[in-house]
């Protein structure tokens, strides 16, 4: 069994048809998937989404882009929602230097914010970052220092030495379809190296289609994709990188009811 740790399944280009989105993700061998939340505005259609289904968790947050709009300053708001039995993580939040859709100050404080929450319910961070290596290290380490959390660099696409400062920090790296493109072979070195007890596979649909899908609309039956990938860049098989992976989101995501 596959688990997606990263997805949209409120995002438009699923919505529209999600029980079919849910049987062919059923049919490649995903058990269940984390949707994710990016605005407080949508949070209640996300949360919604998990709760018509057993295999599906949503977590709380909002996206650095949002940052401007919706960015947190303080906790209450987030560490409300995740009372809620199907909430199991924080965000995404995080820094995004390439858009900068939101002035990096706003998205620096709603960052702190996040991971306050995190400290606070136990719960895992679920972290985005691009082009901003050295700052989200930085901040990690820094509000670390402060109290433990727990969490994960999504979507990993960054340089090593962000990946080595999370992972000394206990974090985990979650690992999506762009590791399958022709132009990411930076990023297969790092997965090389990666452990694999903190590897987890992600589609972050509907974006980030892996290669042979790539061009279409992304959904969760294509992790398979990613996790093929991802078995022979470590040089195991396919059914020992489900297994690791999914053992690795239930020990991090501990809130998640084990599926049967």
């Amino acid at each position: 069994m596959l688990i997606d740790s990263h997805c949209h399944l409120d995002f438009p280009e699923l919505a529209g048809d999600e029980a079919g989105v849910l049987a062919r993700a059923q049919a490649a061998g995903v058990g269940g998937m984390l949707t994710i939340g990016t605005r407080l505005d949508q949070f209640e259609r996300v949360r919604a989404v998990a709760e018509r289904h057993d295999n599906v968790w949503c977590s709380v947050g909002v996206h650095p882009h949002e940052a401007k709009e919706e960015g947190q300053r303080t906790p209450e708001r987030l560490i409300e929602a995740t009372r809620h039995p199907k909430v199991i993580g924080i965000g995404e939040t995080g820094l995004d230097f390439y858009y900068e859709h939101s002035p990096r100050e706003e998205q620096a404080e709603s960052f702190r914010t996040h991971i306050v929450a995190a400290r606070e319910t136990g719960l895992p961070l679920i972290v985005h970052t691009r082009d901003a290596d050295a700052e989200t290290g930085d901040m990690l380490e820094e509000e670390y220092g402060r109290g433990a959390f727990t969490g994960l660099l999504h979507c990993f696409s960054s340089g090593p030495e962000v990946a080595r400062r999370a992972l000394d920090l206990g974090f985990y790296i979650s690992i999506s379809g762009i590791v399958t493109f022709k132009a990411a072979e930076a990023l297969r070195a790092i997965v090389r190296d990666l452990p694999l007890d903190r590897l987890l596979v992600e589609t972050d649909a509907p974006y980030l289609a892996p290669i042979p899908k790539r061009g279409r609309t992304n959904e969760p039956a294509f992790v398979a994709h990613t996790a093929a990938k991802v078995a022979e860049l470590k040089g195991v098989s396919i059914a020992m990188l489900e297994a690791a992976t999914t053992e690795n989101f239930f020990r991090l995501f501990a809130k998640a009811e084990r599926l049967r």
